[in-house]
């Protein structure tokens, strides 16, 4: 077989600089409008987005021939450049400098789409902090990795 196939999708988590609650409706739709765009930009796909005031969660696929890291690099930079575009304090808006990132199998990705647009009922119980370490268990990982 000559052809290659590939479906890289990926759970990808990030949040504000110091958790700051920057991430306020309206501009909330328009950011979350604005990272799909990203992707699709770079030949990816978006396909869920949620989160809260401090962090996003986004289910992304990515093509196989760009690196995550680059990709998330894009996400970040592009993103923040534009809320800082789009407000009237200017500068003010950042992401901190780390994220998570989990590959989904196909078969999780309809719980994950779930899990990602319910974000504001899950935090209604669930701190940021724990939720963030929540997944880094799941997925067999210490917040010193």
């Amino acid at each position: 077989m000559s052809d290659t196939y590939t479906k890289l999708q990926y759970h990808l988590v990030f949040s504000t600089k110091q958790r700051a609650a920057l991430i306020q409706p309206p501009l909330r739709d328009e950011l979350y409008a604005y990272l799909g765009g990203i992707l699709r930009g770079q030949g990816g796909i978006l396909l869920a987005i949620g989160g809260m005031p401090d962090h996003v969660h986004l289910l992304a696929g990515i093509r196989p021939d760009m690196a995550l890291a680059k990709m998330l690099q894009l996400l970040k930079a592009n993103s923040s450049k534009w809320m800082n575009e789009s407000t009237d304090r200017p500068g003010q808006f950042a992401w901190q400098a780390g994220y998570g990132a989990f590959s989904v199998s196909e078969s999780k990705v309809p719980a994950v789409r779930t899990y990602i647009l319910g974000q504001e009922e899950h935090h209604r119980t669930t701190s940021y902090e724990e939720e963030f370490q929540t997944l880094l268990r799941r997925h067999g990982l210490s917040n010193n990795e």
